[in-house]
């Protein structure tokens, strides 16, 4: 009854788009939800980068889901829930969204943001190792869309407020911390197919690790190579979104290993200036020392499926008889319209 209240006192306003409907509902919704005593704890983790990097598998192993991988379109949402053990313990849920491709993606990033803030934020960023000419124009667009996202959402004390939480993160005492350009959450930068970039030229290799770990340094991310066919590479990375998504484990960074002979595993604050052998630097320099000397391929011309819509893995009933019943209507009018055009020439 509240839910439709709600939807009832909103003015209308013909300048609102689908989207902005959506947002105001999922807004009035947690507003609902946040008034209830002894309601869920949640906590957000959106998952994007680089397009069949795995994005996919990492969520349905996060997930403990068996469900078959397909190409993600558009961002699709699912949450993992767990209750913690104790008399009277609190349900913890993890919203985790998914953005299937970075072309004309923008609005897409900005979903998650304005629907759960910053306080409980998290994003992971998957980069394909397997293609250096490809890697630095997928993260300098999800970095610029979320950046995007946190200035057209989130008001100056937010983002100053969560800032001073994730220097705590990197640590209060870090040598570098003065010339970093943290971002307001916290960031996991994850080079996926690790299994093909190994094989990789030796040079190529040491380069791609510097500039990567130049970058998670730079925004105080962590940064962590990974493959599906790595069980202690697989562990880490659920360690860390089971860290991010529900608070547990407390520190799922065993190790460090920085060789780029090796996959890289770095935590939150774990690298160094130093240790890296660059001086400081942000994140635009690091961006044009990577593309001098790895030019990179422009990524705009993505394939995209003639008609989602017939896809057996993308099916919804409601919306499918929905969409049947437009489509009988166009055909329709459209028959209607050439019985009328023969008509009028034979006049």
């Amino acid at each position: 009854m509240s839910e439709l209240n709600s939807i009832n006192s909103m003015e209308p306003d013909t300048n609102e788009t689908i989207q902005d409907i959506a947002m105001k509902l999922v807004t009035e919704q947690m507003k609902n939800e946040s008034n209830l005593t002894g309601g869920p704890s949640e906590r957000t983790i959106f998952v994007l980068g680089s397009k069949g990097a795995g994005k996919s598998t990492l969520i349905n192993r996060f997930l403990d889901r068996d469900d078959i991988t397909r190409p993600t379109l558009a961002l699709e949402y699912s949450f993992g829930r767990r209750t913690a053990s104790g008399q009277g313990a609190q349900k913890n849920i993890c919203n985790v969204w998914e953005l299937g491709s970075l072309v004309n993606s923008n609005q897409l990033i900005e979903v998650p943001i304005r629907s759960h803030g910053l306080a409980t934020f998290a994003a992971i960023i998957v980069l394909d190792l397997s293609l250096p000419d490809q890697l630095w124009t997928d993260l300098e667009c999800v970095l610029n869309g979320l950046k995007q996202a946190i200035s057209k959402n989130c008001t100056t004390k937010e983002v100053s407020d969560m800032q001073q939480t994730m220097k705590q993160k990197v640590g209060i005492d870090h040598v570098d911390l003065n010339t970093l350009e943290i971002l307001p959450f916290p960031v996991i930068l994850v080079g996926g197919k690790y299994d093909e970039f190994q094989n990789m030229d030796s040079e190529i290799k040491k380069l791609v690790c510097r500039h990567l770990r130049s970058i998670a340094h730079a925004i105080g991310a962590a940064l962590i190579f990974y493959t599906s066919r790595n069980g202690s590479l697989a562990k880490i990375i659920r360690d860390a979104m089971n860290h991010l998504g529900f608070g547990s484990p407390s520190n799922p960074f065993k190790a460090t290993a920085m060789d780029h002979n090796g996959p890289i595993v770095i935590p939150f604050g774990g690298d160094s200036w130093e240790k890296i052998g660059v001086t400081p630097t942000n994140s635009e320099h690091i961006g044009m020392s990577y593309s001098s000397q790895i030019p990179q391929v422009d990524t705009e011309n993505v394939a995209v499926p003639d008609d989602p819509a017939k896809d057996a893995g993308f099916k919804e009933r409601a919306i499918d008889e929905l969409r049947a019943q437009k489509d009988e209507e166009l055909m329709r009018l459209l028959k209607d319209t050439e019985i009328r055009m023969k008509f009028e020439t034979v006049q």
